[in-house]
């Protein structure tokens, strides 16, 4: 066995107990994940800057839902039940900073409504990663044809 394949392995088999500790810190599990991403999304497809975004982007919303559960899951409750790929699916986005703001705002505001308040905060922490994550995918896919992000690719992935 390989070092990574090791590591993959200790991982998963440390999975059962981190999902569990996290749970009993948070207050957090499948049945608020779910609550919370669907609440988010209603209010989501509601927005007057978000929902015309979104809504010209999925069809079936129901599979995406799921999918956007399993996402928090992963992120929230370390189960590994996400398996995608959100940056490329993010990356030619037209947005900027100000949509990931209301993203944001959209977020803490449901997590508030429907999550204990140790399980919004640590919802909020990984929220703010996420945003951080797609913005910068969806910086570097509008620049792709300025000479200076190949360099810039190449320089972050050499940190």
């Amino acid at each position: 066995m390989t070092d990574l394949s090791q590591s993959t392995a200790a991982t998963a088999s440390a999975r059962p107990a981190m999902t569990a500790e996290i749970i009993a810190v948070t207050g957090l599990d499948e049945a608020v994940l779910r609550r919370l991403v669907h609440r988010f999304y209603t209010k989501l497809r509601a927005d007057a800057e978000l929902g015309p975004i979104f809504a010209s982007r999925i069809a079936d919303w129901e599979p995406h839902l799921e999918r956007m559960v399993a996402f928090w899951s992963s992120v929230a409750l370390m189960t590994g039940r996400y398996h995608g790929r959100p940056v490329p699916a993010h990356a030619g986005l037209p947005v900027g900073w100000a949509h990931f703001e209301r993203w944001l705002a959209l977020f803490r505001e449901t997590a508030r409504e429907t999550c204990p308040t140790e399980g919004a905060a640590h919802l909020f922490e990984r929220a703010e990663r996420v945003a951080r994550s797609l913005h910068f995918a969806v910086e570097d896919a509008a620049n792709v044809g300025a000479d200076a992000v190949p360099m810039l690719r190449q320089t972050r992935s050499q940190r």
